[in-house]
């Protein structure tokens, strides 16, 4: 037999009463100091003299202090306090009831909102999702809690008032525009901490971490784009979208995993592609891909094979998608003439007055001013066509599955454009097939490793073989030796302006990155034959 034993005979007490009768509570009677009434069964000092014959009790009580103090003495006299929810009240399964808690008549709480024990929700009054009511608050009658809102404990809500999203402080973000950025794609009232991330040099990184079932789990990466670099947000998050979205279905169709082979971009909570800070500056999120590992540096060969795998199979999956769509963020990110003039531009203005302290690196360039045309040139003449190409291709932009080692999913989708399948592979070669990291100061370290070359030939070409051209083929070497020398030429560039694209940790950091490359180049030369041989053999499919 349902039995409920009410604190409170007043309006409110009376309320409840009718409300349990209607639930099908088969009695339900009151306890109260000062009503005289049939169902009035004693004062609210005696409710442990009860415990044996109801062994439900609420506290019916308006005054908040009041309500959540009695409702903690039933609770802990071993009462079972149940919430109760009038039958006209819309109440998400997902939300959480807490004990003693009173929804009244069309009351709404929407999903995954949390209300504590000893609430009273009015009749009429909606919280709205994600949101959170303290123990013994009271949201009055008609008021709007909107979503993600927080009510403090004992805290009321006026009848008709309109309560707006309320923030609270998250671990790791002390900077308001992170903060927007966190609140913008959604993770704001549910999120555990954000810290940086990873060890790119151009945009502003962080993880996201969010509750899991085992603990705090890292869930999402959040990025501010640099705009300095990337001048045209909208047209970068347009390419992104549309090749990760055709990549899903590539890979569906391949039998794979679209959640784990490509990046999942989260547009906005207002559905766009990106967010805008108050200070201009864009904001990007996408899902962590758990079990993966990143490398800075090849630790076991077979990572290199992996990645001219990765590469290669990238190239291939979107052989059909049409370059002609996507913006050309960056105009002539690849085109190494023009990188050449930059550089010399740079040199003419020496804007920083470091000139004098690299002066065998302008040498070096300006002796190979011939070699920043060969592909180019091609390009121009239709000898090599526009592909899809990812245009940043080094071994830290894969993922790397964890459990199998292989290769797993591409990231750092940035300076995805229309460009040369010979650049993204030389890319690859001058950044894994070194010996030493970027800015390694101690250039007797740095050498091009031709093993690790012809391990990155074998796994492209594997993929590629059958999509690439004869001349695409052919033009592979002086890919891996061209974007070795572009990419010493805009460090060293990018030292005489005065550091303006590439993150630096000292005043000479670039131009210790030049030299690493200018290092790499010149072993290429001296290696350009047994280069070419290798391209051969595997081309013929050995």
């Amino acid at each position: 037999m349902k039995r409920l034993l009410i604190l409170g005979a007043g309006g409110f007490g009376h309320m409840i009463q009718e409300t349990a009768l209607m639930l099908g509570y088969e009695e339900a009677v009151f306890l109260d100091d000062a009503v005289r009434d049939k169902d009035v069964v004693g004062k609210c000092c005696d409710y442990e003299s009860f415990l044996g014959k109801y062994d439900m009790a609420v506290a019916a009580l308006g005054d908040n202090n009041m309500r959540l103090y009695w409702t903690e003495k039933l609770m802990e006299a071993g009462y079972e306090v149940p919430a109760v929810i009038h039958p006209s009240a819309v109440v998400s399964p997902s939300a959480v009831i807490g004990k003693g808690s009173f929804i009244m008549q069309r009351a709404v709480v929407n999903t995954h909102t949390v209300i504590e024990h000893g609430v009273l929700v009015n009749s009429g009054a909606v919280i709205d999702h994600d949101s959170y009511v303290g123990c013994g608050a009271h949201i009055g009658l008609g008021s709007v809690v909107k979503a993600n809102c927080t009510i403090g404990s004992r805290e009321k809500v006026e009848a008709g008032e309109v309560i707006f999203s309320t923030r609270r402080k998250i671990d790791g973000v002390d900077d308001r525009n992170l903060e927007d950025a966190v609140y913008a794609f959604g993770f704001g009232n549910r999120c555990s901490y954000v810290k940086p991330f990873g060890a790119g040099h151009i945009n502003e990184t962080y993880a996201v971490y969010m509750p899991g079932e085992d603990g705090d789990e890292l869930s999402y990466v959040l990025q501010r784009i640099n705009s300095n670099v990337f001048k045209d947000p909208q047209g970068v998050m347009e390419n992104i979208f549309g090749v990760t979205e055709y990549l899903r279905n590539v890979i569906r169709q391949e039998g794979g995993d679209p959640d784990r082979e490509t990046l999942s971009y989260i547009k906005t909570k207002s559905g766009c592609n990106y967010f805008e800070d108050s200070t201009g500056q864009p904001w990007r999120c996408y899902n962590f891909i758990p079990d993966s590992e990143c490398y800075q540096l090849v630790e076991e060969p077979e990572q290199f094979y992996q990645s001219g795998s990765s590469f290669g199979h990238f190239l291939k999956q979107l052989g059909n998608y049409p370059a002609d769509r996507l913006n050309e963020t960056i105009p002539d990110f690849h085109n190494t003439v023009k990188r050449f003039r930059a550089f010399e531009t740079a040199l003419q203005r020496d804007l920083k007055d470091r000139a004098a302290s690299c002066r065998p690196e302008i040498r070096f360039i300006l002796e190979r001013e011939k070699d920043c045309e060969v592909l180019v040139k091609k390009q121009e003449e239709g000898v090599l066509p526009l592909r899809v190409t990812h245009n940043d291709t080094k071994l830290n932009n894969i993922l790397f599955d964890s459990k199998t080692g292989r290769g797993l999913c591409i990231i750092d989708l940035d300076t995805i454009m229309p460009g040369l399948a010979a650049n993204d592979f030389g890319d690859s070669i001058r950044f894994g097939a070194a010996t030493a990291e970027e800015d390694e100061k101690n250039l007797d370290l740095v050498h091009f490793d031709l093993e690790l070359y012809e391990l990155y030939v074998k796994g492209y070409l594997k993929e590629t073989r059958d999509v690439l051209t004869e001349e695409e083929i052919r033009s592979l070497p002086w890919g891996a030796r061209l974007m070795t020398l572009e990419c010493g030429i805009r460090f060293l560039t990018d030292y005489l302006q005065g550091d303006t694209y590439f993150k630096t940790d000292y005043p000479e950091h670039n131009l210790v990155r030049a030299r690493t490359q200018f290092r790499l180049v010149d072993e290429m030369e001296q290696h350009f034959d047994e280069m070419e041989k290798i391209i051969q053999k595997y081309a013929a499919g050995e």
